[in-house]
């Protein structure tokens, strides 16, 4: 995963400076997988169309409810929808312009969305890191002055301020992204190229997907959805039937650069536990367990007679993993050129709930603050016991 968050400013010569919406990320290279389901929906697809009167007329008034199920939403949220236009300046090196030298005006948009009826407006932090300048538009037309509150890079978020009347001001409700489940509808509204307030519509696609924030740390338990995203949508709410937020558009994967139908957004669980403490603090901490591991799947497990889980390869000192207890491996075993540590502790669940995969490792730990203690079962030479880790502080980078 790239993020282009930087790349996606145009850049002109002063004084007339192009915007060029947003969007987190593009990967280039195509998935097998997603290019297998995208045939097998398109099969579904045709098949659905019986010749049968009552299947018809069945589907058509699917379509209707849905339809307008989805304009509901897209009436009742559109006005806490914003359009962000950010700005800024830049001196590049003497040898990049014609002739040397001279400041560049650089300037970008996104999309955001009302946070609460204070002011704060939630948008990803690739977009507000865009430039120095801010300005926020709402739904009737008018444009205030952003200030940024604070932002997370690990996350790709961002809080921006705004002096706004009340009446500007209508709040989005925050969902639950825990709940969220395949196959669910979901509806964006954002700005894409620049067209404020377009709405696309999907399904969720996939959960439990990890991408790669600004500054290279993973977000873990995006949402993947085949909702039209494009550039300028980043930073907007992806919202379910109920017209909750459960998300935060914010990434594509794309061999054009263009919508391909695999979209990515932040889970708003995530939010819920960074952007609070932004709005307090202008910055954000992330929870750290402080070990090293290897995911043992099921058949490397049978084979190799360990414990299938998440092995500990390293216990980093000091960590709340150290003053829990958690031994690393001692030894390792190789099967198909891999290497599985042994002899230490292999986690199977985080407060009671099975982890298989160290992805799901860093996810259950995301999904709590510094500070808070997990239950942890772990395996060691055959036998399981519980053991109980208080949270550290993760180091970011900006």
């Amino acid at each position: 995963m790239t993020n282009e968050g930087a790349d996606q400013m145009s850049t002109t010569p002063a004084p007339t400076p192009r915007k060029r919406p947003l969007v987190a990320a593009v990967l280039v290279a195509a998935v097998a997988g997603g290019a297998a389901g995208a045939g097998i929906y398109a099969a579904a697809d045709h098949t659905s169309a019986a010749p049968s009167t009552v299947t018809q007329t069945t589907a058509a008034v699917v379509r209707t409810t849905q339809t307008t199920a989805v304009g509901a939403i897209y009436t009742a949220s559109r006005p806490g929808v914003v359009e962000i236009d950010v700005a800024g300046t830049t001196t590049p090196d003497q040898g990049t312009l014609p002739f040397g030298g001279g400041s560049q005006q650089t300037s970008a948009e996104g999309t955001g969305f009302v946070l609460d009826t204070e002011g704060n407006i939630v948008t990803n932090q690739h977009v507000a890191s865009a430039g120095s300048s801010i300005a926020v538009k709402f739904s009737d037309g008018s444009s205030y002055k952003g200030t940024l509150v604070g932002e997370d890079p690990s996350s790709d978020l961002a809080v921006i301020h705004v002096n706004a009347p009340a009446r500007v001001l209508h709040p989005l409700g925050l969902g639950n992204s825990d709940t969220v489940q395949v196959g669910d509808g979901v509806v964006a509204i954002g700005n894409p190229f620049g067209l404020d307030g377009t709405l696309t519509s999907g399904i969720v696609s996939a959960l439990g997907r990890e991408i790669t924030s600004p500054n290279n740390e993973p977000i873990e338990n995006a949402i993947q959805t085949d909702a039209a995203i494009n550039h300028g949508n980043s930073g907007g709410p992806l919202l379910d039937l109920n017209g909750k937020v459960i998300g935060v558009t914010s990434q594509i994967q794309s061999d054009s650069g263009g919508n391909e139908g695999v979209g990515f957004a932040v889970p708003v669980n995530t939010l819920k536990l960074v952007v609070h403490q932004i709005i307090a603090s202008g910055k954000a901490k992330h929870a750290l367990l402080g070990v090293r591991v290897q995911t043992v799947p099921f058949s490397v497990a049978s084979k190799l007679g360990i414990a299938q889980g998440v092995a500990v390869s390293t216990v980093e000192g000091g960590s709340a993993a150290a003053d829990a207890g958690l031994k690393a491996g001692s030894g390792h075993k190789v099967l198909g050129s891999i290497e599985y540590p042994t002899g230490g502790d292999t986690i199977t669940k985080v407060d009671g709930r099975v982890v298989t995969t160290a992805e799901a490792l860093r996810g259950a730990i995301d999904a709590h603050a510094p500070g808070d203690t997990v239950t942890l079962t772990v395996v060691r030479n055959g036998k399981t016991r519980t053991v109980h880790a208080t949270l550290g502080a993760r180091t970011t980078t900006s």
